[in-house]
């Protein structure tokens, strides 16, 4: 089978459960319309040999300031950990681990700049990696709102007790274009660095699951369990290597996805990733909103993984919206 960005194939404009967006608004018109704080700050160790540092940033994105902190410590940037990839175009606040080993820390405060300021630093015991964090809190600012206000409204009060827990749009590059790729390296005809195949196998492997859980917000059937659900909450697949553990009604349903991406399948399989589950449900914590004139504010927190685009998306058409990572 074969794809490229043009085939509908790779339409990425998922089923919304809601009913459809109801306005249209001006999406990160500036930074600071995309707020995001990491939460729970990681534990303290004053004879840990890693330098925890939080760094608030604002137009710059995550591996480059990973850069900058690892020249002005002289070490590695493979001695550098975060918990995850943070939208350039926004103000992000998160926690990154330097190994120093029993070195004494540079003056940290000599790279403040406009780009990015630390704000604590101390020791801790080990290195912070990805997806390990308790999760993060948004504030988002919509600009300029057009459309259906009192639906829009009555859209906003059912936010905060669930959304479809899409993979956001960004996971697949540009114009689908993580998904050629992965098409390319699963039909063996490309040769790629070690970065652009860890973006193709997770653009894959969320393709899949999106797919599924289109499947089933189509069916009405994302909140319910099915039978044959493996877990008690309705959940999708993760692919890899070993058996599906759904069984009955939603195996057939998830193999009549699965089976019209047999490339990709058997590519996933043969990376060495093991089958894994995702919630289908994403309900946001301590969810908000209120309306500012024209404009429109909302803050919640998700967990590790999840994307903020996947609540926006049920409520308003997002104009100039970033294609960056937001976990």
């Amino acid at each position: 089978m074969t794809a490229s960005s043009t085939d509908p194939q790779w339409n990425l404009n998922w089923p919304c459960a809601l009913g459809g967006a109801a306005i249209e608004a001006d999406f990160r018109a500036t930074p600071e319309d995309f707020v995001v704080e990491e939460l729970a700050a990681p534990p303290a160790d004053d004879g840990g040999e890693h330098v925890y540092l939080q760094v608030r940033k604002r137009a710059a994105n995550t591996n480059w300031v990973a850069q900058q902190l690892a020249r002005a410590a002289g070490v590695r940037p493979s001695d550098i950990g975060f918990y995850g990839l943070k939208d350039r175009h926004a103000v992000t606040t998160q926690w990154f681990s330097v190994w120093l080993g029993q070195k004494s820390a540079p003056d940290w405060s000599r790279l403040d700049t406009d780009e990015f300021v630390i704000l604590k630093s101390y020791r801790g015991p080990r290195k912070l990696r990805r997806g390990e964090h308790v999760g993060n809190r948004f504030v988002i600012t919509l600009r300029n709102v057009r459309g259906d206000r009192e639906r829009a409204t009555a859209i906003l009060e059912r936010l905060g007790q669930g959304v479809p827990n899409y993979f956001g749009e960004q996971r697949f590059g540009r114009d689908g274009g993580n998904l050629d790729l992965a098409m390319r390296i699963a039909g063996q005809s490309a040769r790629v660095k070690r970065t652009e195949r860890a973006f193709a196998m997770s653009a894959a492997r969320s393709w899949l699951f999106n797919q599924v859980l289109a499947q089933r917000v189509t069916r009405h059937c994302w909140l319910q369990a099915m039978p044959g659900e493996p877990e008690a909450e309705p959940s999708g697949p993760l692919w890899g290597r070993g058996r599906n553990p759904a069984t009955g009604e939603l195996a057939e349903l998830e193999s009549s996805v699965t089976d019209q991406w047999t490339l990709i399948c058997d590519w996933l399989e043969h990376c060495g990733l093991q089958q894994e589950r995702r919630p289908l449900a994403l309900r946001p914590e301590g969810y908000e909103f209120r309306w500012l004139e024209d404009d429109l504010e909302l803050s919640f927190a998700l967990p590790p993984g999840a994307f903020a685009t996947a609540v926006l998306r049920e409520l308003s058409v997002l104009v100039n919206e970033s294609s960056a990572n937001i976990e």
